[in-house]
């Protein structure tokens, strides 16, 4: 009766359902199964179907033989071959390959970070010698020293500043890359002064903020803008002669007329007390016609001496863009402005007595620019370079995520009648603050640790007022202070700003990554 069920057992039957090759080999026993009947040929035909399908038995990990037959339903089971699942394959190397290629990095990372750590910390709690132990105080001297304070200062308004600038900078610029044709060439020179280190961008910076306009480009535009709106031509120490022969007096800083005059006559504004150098290419002085009340400015003063006091010389020069005004009553009745030669006209004027008067403002120096190197704007002439360097890099980074955004949402919310403005604020930046974020701390921690734009930019007479805790710590350590107690508490505490945002940085990293 089994043998008509199950039919007849071929020698190495259940190793060949097994998968391996036949040949003799002992026979398995046979698994006893409930005999079939032919009241439920569907379900026999269903299960044997089944059975064929599925030859491994998941819960045993053993293979099933079954017989390929029709209305056969004998099967059998073999254990899995030792080389199947249970001997898994090593993918990745051994520990100690790995030790062998890690340990050059773990030494160097001992030599280089861990051991100067240890050291600065140990080193921080004695004087400058080394040889006193003195606790704390090196580091009491950091919050109470008012040098140390102001240091401190600095670094607060680096924080307030240069992150929240450059972050939004970048994101102005990521946005804008999207909507301009070159977008690419925007990218590539917004980027490019991430090749530069800032070393060299400190050099560039130092001349871009020279106070000579002819040398600083800064100056060089605001003075041109300046000048077009206002004149600022000025005679810095110009003054008129001090003896009674002089047509005119100096009064409150203005020079003014000796004696009144009238419309019709001839005023002469001899004047000293400039280099002959200072209007060498000015033009030569000459006396002005006739009509109205005129007049001339001029430097009274020949090169090689000579000449004649009080009048015009062929070789004296005209002081052209001097105001003049004429003053009745002690109320400016005219304003006039002299010419390349010197010359100078009121036309209009009524009849009366007036005194002619070059005001104050005349010999004041020229508008030079700005002082951007002095101790009022030295921190943010510092930190506008800064900005040069770094918005680039925050604008690559948030380009990277801004291309990340879903534009169904961004499609969607226009399509609902929200104005470009509302996607940026609504949709736009809730999406991006995940970049934004990492961006503005990465900025936190370079800017605490800034030191070469500062050494190099600020004079040595500011920077007292440009002092940052990195430029410190050096200062105090090794340009000139000799105080290694002092410089080993500088950086030991500098390292406690640091490492929080750090921390912060790394988690949000591999939050990211889960």
């Amino acid at each position: 009766m089994t043998e008509r069920l199950d039919g007849p057992q071929a020698p190495g039957g259940d190793e060949l359902a097994a998968g391996a090759s036949p040949g003799p080999a002992e026979t398995e026993p046979d698994v006893a199964r409930p005999p079939a009947t032919d009241t439920n040929t569907d379900t026999s035909t269903d299960t044997d179907a089944d059975t064929a399908t599925d030859p491994t038995d998941t819960d045993t990990g053993t293979a099933i033989a079954t017989d390929p037959r029709p209305g056969a339903t004998g099967t059998a089971t073999a254990p899995r071959p030792a080389t199947g699942h249970t001997a898994a394959t090593r993918l990745s190397p051994s520990p100690k390959i790995a030790v062998f290629f890690l340990l050059p990095a773990l030494l160097l990372l001992a030599a280089w970070v861990i051991y100067p750590i240890i050291y600065s910390i140990f080193r921080s709690l004695f004087d400058a010698a080394g040889d006193r132990f003195v606790g704390l105080k090196n580091y009491a001297a950091i919050i109470s020293d008012p040098s140390m304070l102001a240091t401190l200062w600095h670094n607060a308004i680096w924080v307030a500043m240069a992150p929240l600038i450059v972050t939004v900078l970048g994101l102005i610029f990521a946005v804008m890359t999207e909507r301009i044709r070159w977008a690419t060439a925007f990218k590539l020179i917004l980027f490019m002064p991430m090749a530069v280190s800032l070393l060299a961008a400190g050099v560039i910076f130092r001349l871009v903020y020279e106070q000579d306009p002819d040398k600083g480009v800064a100056n060089a535009v605001i003075t041109t803008v300046h000048d077009t709106f206002s004149s600022s031509q000025g005679y810095p120490g110009a003054r008129p002669r001090e003896n009674d022969q002089a047509p005119v007096v100096l009064k409150n800083g203005d020079v003014v007329t000796r004696q009144p005059v009238q419309p019709g006559q001839q005023v002469l504004i001899p004047l000293v007390g400039l280099k002959p150098d200072a209007v060498e290419k000015a033009t030569p002085a000459k006396a002005a016609g006739a009509g109205g009340l005129s007049g001339t400015v001029w430097l009274d003063v020949v090169r090689g001496g000579g000449g004649t006091v009080n009048q015009i010389d062929g070789t004296e020069k005209g002081l052209a863009g001097i105001t003049v005004e004429a003053v009745a009553g002690g109320q400016v009745k005219a304003t006039t402005e002299t010419a390349a030669d010197g010359t100078f006209y009121f036309s209009g004027l009524s009849a009366g007595s007036y005194d002619v008067r070059l005001p104050q403002s005349n010999f004041e120096a020229a508008f030079n620019g700005i002082t951007w190197l002095g101790p009022t704007l030295i921190t943010l002439a510092i930190i506008g370079a800064y900005i040069w360097v770094w918005a680039g890099f925050a604008m690559v980074l948030i380009a990277a995520g801004l291309s990340a955004i879903p534009r169904d949402a961004l499609e969607a919310a226009r399509i609902d009648g929200a104005t470009e403005w509302q996607v940026f604020r609504r949709i736009t930046v809730p999406l991006l603050s995940p970049v934004l974020l990492v961006v503005f701390v990465t900025m936190v921690i370079n800017v605490l640790k800034v030191f070469d734009l500062v050494f190099i930019i600020a004079p040595g007479s500011v920077q007292p007022q440009a002092n940052v805790i990195a430029l410190e710590m050096w200062r105090v350590s090794f340009g000139g202070g000799g105080n290694q107690g002092m410089g080993s508490a500088l950086a030991i505490f500098l390292l406690v700003l640091v490492l929080p945002f750090m921390i912060f940085n790394i988690r949000r990293f591999r939050r990211d990554e889960r």
